[in-house]
């Protein structure tokens, strides 16, 4: 008979992604006793370091890239050994102005970003535009991020916090679109800035469901700074790191258990779970779902939530060499080491999206592409690095799934196909003359759908964050801790909970605060 066979536990935790994991370390280091039921063989979800190319030595962050989101008080709190590297390039943007190429080279100082600012606008006032917009997102997020690991403040008790009118009706109020069209006048910034909005969001710049502001809200606060860092070791780091936590505090993490359904009567509930060896049950006073809000329905018999849909194309490489740019005033090493942007001048993000919402791909795919190497090489094989292989990891903006619904592998492929070529109109080489080959002499290059993340990791439409992201403040039916349901006993512990979405443990974090805090057992 299993461990967990026979007893009642204090928590029951259905998957071992990483905010599944921040629950249970939090819990099993209260004295409580923890389950986790993971259906995989393996824990960490969509944060894991992968070796996806056969016989070669290169562990890439395969599904989720970077960190910004998760507080430094759950890391301290944890005790994790985990740590981050910051990136001393923000973005480069290569484009095309008067018949040559350039582009906008965001960071390594002040005066380095002014100049770029300079060369490509002719003068200062976009840059002066830029340094009164993020200082003002700035201001924002030193106020708001703190509040991610609080009781969900009221939208008033959020508002007198940020204190400040025109951030809020910016942000808060006004779609997106309003406020880069009034502050900035270049296409290229105009575009550089929105794409925070975008990522694995379907929606324009002027959407008045404000699905953008919210993306671009969460995309902005991290850390208080707004800034996006890479995790040292890979993603893969951070979950194994917080199952190492969970399990020395007592946890019992369990894997290849596929959680069938879940029955409460609000302070007991039972979970039945499948294994290669048959059905079992497990006890628990508290159940946490670190899975998507339409899985808890499924687990519950409740009614499904409303569909959610992904809209990104995810992309691993390896490369032998980073590729030259056509815009030679730029090291490419500088270039890919932060954000490089592609296809995303305010112009073409738009085009894009028209295109993708009457069901077509889009005739230049936007995309933003991460050099992890650059910054942490030790996710490289020590042959590897000496030979000066880089890995990139591009992310796709405005190709939801429906596109993908007729035939996802082919469609898979020509958008594949076309993302490349726009990356390869700034180049001054084909980015295939420069991928590795695996031992099978294939090229180290794989792409995802959003149908492709729904079946590998059972994402909702392939929506990386479960659902649309929400605004961190409480809102009719949202609890507490924004992980409340309508059971006493269960709370969703994912991304689809209030204030989820990212590698950030938040919601893993909340839940647990809920538990703690709850009279139920």
């Amino acid at each position: 008979m299993p461990a967990h066979e026979g007893r009642t536990y204090d928590a029951v935790i259905v998957g071992g992604g990483h905010n599944g994991l921040v629950a249970a370390a939090y819990l099993a280091r209260a004295g409580r006793s923890v389950l986790v039921l993971e259906r995989l063989d393996h824990t960490g979800g969509a944060a894991v370091s992968t070796r996806p190319f056969a016989g070669v030595d290169a562990r890439l962050s395969r599904y989720s890239y970077l960190v910004s989101l998760l507080p430094k008080k759950i890391v301290r709190d944890l005790g994790l050994d985990f740590r981050v590297r910051g990136r001393t390039i923000s973005s480069y943007t290569p484009v095309e102005r008067d018949g040559r190429p350039t582009g906008l080279l965001v960071g390594g100082g002040e005066r380095r970003t002014r100049e770029a600012f300079a060369r490509l606008t002719g003068g200062e006032s976009e840059y002066r535009a830029w340094q009164r917009f993020y200082g003002m997102t700035g201001r924002v997020a030193e106020r708001v991020f703190p509040t991610l690991v609080e009781p969900l403040p009221t939208r008033d008790e959020l508002r007198r916090r940020v204190d400040d009118e025109e951030a809020w009706r910016t942000l808060f109020e006004e779609p997106l679109g309003v406020a880069v069209e009034d502050r900035f006048t270049d296409d290229l910034v105009r575009g550089v800035v929105l794409t925070d909005a975008l990522i694995g969001t379907f929606a324009d710049a002027h959407d008045p469901s404000l699905r953008q502001n919210r993306c671009f809200l969460y995309h902005v606060i991290g850390g208080g700074t707004g800034a996006w860092d890479v995790p040292v070791g890979g993603m893969g780091a951070l979950t194994d790191a917080l199952a190492a936590t969970a399990r020395h505090a007592g946890a019992v993490i369990a894997t290849g258990h596929e959680v069938e359904r879940i029955a409460t009567d609000g302070r007991t509930a039972e979970i039945t779970y499948r294994t290669a060896d048959g059905e079992g049950v497990a006890a628990a006073r508290h159940v946490l779902v670190n899975a998507s809000p339409q899985a808890l329905a499924a687990l519950m018999g409740d009614e499904p939530p409303a569909p959610a849909e992904g809209a990104q194309l995810k992309v691993n490489m390896l490369l032998k060499r980073l590729p030259k740019l056509r815009d030679n005033s730029v090291d490419p090493r500088e270039a890919f080491s932060g954000t490089f942007h592609v296809a995303e001048g305010y112009g073409q993000l738009a085009a894009a999206h028209g295109q993708a919402a009457a069901g077509e791909l889009p005739a230049a795919p936007p995309s933003e592409i991460y050099c992890h190497s650059l910054t942490d090489p030790t996710i490289l094989g020590p042959e590897l690095v000496d030979r000066g292989y880089q890995t990139l990891t591009l992310f796709g903006l405005h190709t939801p799934a429906r596109l993908f619904a007729g035939d996802n592998d082919a469609v898979r492929d020509e958008l594949l196909k076309s993302t490349l070529a726009q990356l390869d109109a700034h180049l001054a080489e084909p980015l295939a003359d420069c991928l590795a080959t695996d031992q099978e002499g294939r090229p180290c290059i794989e792409a995802k759908t959003p149908l492709d993340l729904e079946r590998d990791l059972r994402l909702p439409g392939g929506n990386i964050f479960h659902r649309d992201l929400a605004w961190p403040y409480a809102q009719e039916g949202t609890g507490r801790w924004g992980v409340e349901t309508g059971h006493a006993n269960v709370l969703l512990c994912g991304a689809g909970a209030v204030r989820g979405g990212g590698v950030s443990g938040v919601p893993g974090h909340n839940a647990a605060m809920a538990v703690l805090e709850s009279p139920v057992g």
